[in-house]
């Protein structure tokens, strides 16, 4: 259990964000996430991002409890994510619960909700226990988001918005429905059971760009806009290094916009996390 507490709170990306573990066991967890700026969006809204870490963190943490370390390493390969409504300038906790355990598997639900009450978000994730089997290498990235245009939204978002700031990214390219975003590695990207990048990074990368690729459909405008569910896989271990993640709206229903995202290892160009994100830009 020490071992599950020190992972939470002690990996350089968890400790960042400020996740403190009130309870684990093998079949439920709850974390709590006092408010700071640097995990929020403009006006004080957590960050998308935030609500899928702490999902994942929590589920993964009664897996690590449930399965045993010797069942190691985990790997989150099923996510699907929900966002009910907006936690603003309040903290938020995470209560995960687990629905099944199988020799490898653990299905297990987790719902974030905010200090005045109201659920957030509302995810179901798989997550495995490789029992002691290393993780096998994604596939090469075929599909490219070529060009170099961040548009007119690109160059100010990553200074607007603390979250994607204190991440690093940058948006490299941000027109005609395609993103391609860059997030360098750093220290506060680490989880210190893997010592690669933590999945909760990933999954931020994932719906920040999916997100970039929608605003690169309508441009700047009076708009206002969330993102409403992300469904991803994570294909292997996310490397210790710089990421790239390529996004493409691949279907538009006029408010929603559908975007295919892969992010994928800099150095050797693999693919560890791919998914779908539905973005929402209404007047």
């Amino acid at each position: 259990m020490s071992e599950v507490r020190h992972w939470i709170e002690q990996s350089g990306y968890s400790e960042q964000l400020g996740i403190v573990a009130t309870s684990v066991s093998d079949t439920a967890a709850n974390l709590l996430l006092p408010f700071r700026e640097g995990n929020s969006n403009p006006g004080g809204a957590l960050h998308g991002g935030v609500y899928a870490s702490m999902s994942v963190i929590a589920a993964q943490a009664i897996a690590r409890t449930a399965l045993g370390a010797e069942s190691g390493p985990f790997q989150t390969t099923g996510f699907q994510i929900n966002y009910l409504a907006a936690a603003i300038n309040e903290s938020v906790t995470a209560s995960a619960r687990l629905l099944r355990r199988g020799k490898e598997l653990c299905f297990i639900e987790a719902t974030v909700s905010s200090e005045s009450g109201r659920n957030v978000s509302h995810a179901t994730l798989m997550i495995r226990g490789r029992q002691g089997a290393d993780a096998v290498s994604g596939p090469i990235v075929v599909g490219t988001v070529d060009g170099d245009d961040p548009g007119k939204m690109g160059p100010s978002i990553t200074g607007m918005v603390p979250f994607i700031h204190e991440r690093g990214i940058v948006i490299e390219h941000m027109a005609d429905g395609e993103a391609r975003l860059f997030m360098p590695w750093q220290e506060s990207h680490e989880d210190n059971a893997n010592h690669g990048t933590h999945e909760g990074a990933v999954l931020a990368l994932l719906d920040t760009a999916g997100a970039m690729a929608s605003w690169a459909v309508t441009g700047p405008g009076a708009y206002k806009a969330s993102t409403p569910s992300m469904q991803a896989q994570l294909l292997s271990v996310p490397p210790r290094g710089d990421l790239m993640a390529y996004a493409k709206v691949v279907h538009r229903d006029n408010e929603i916009f559908y975007s295919d995202v892969e992010v994928f290892g800099v150095e050797d160009r693999r693919i560890c996390a791919k998914g779908t994100i539905l973005y929402r830009i209404v007047t």
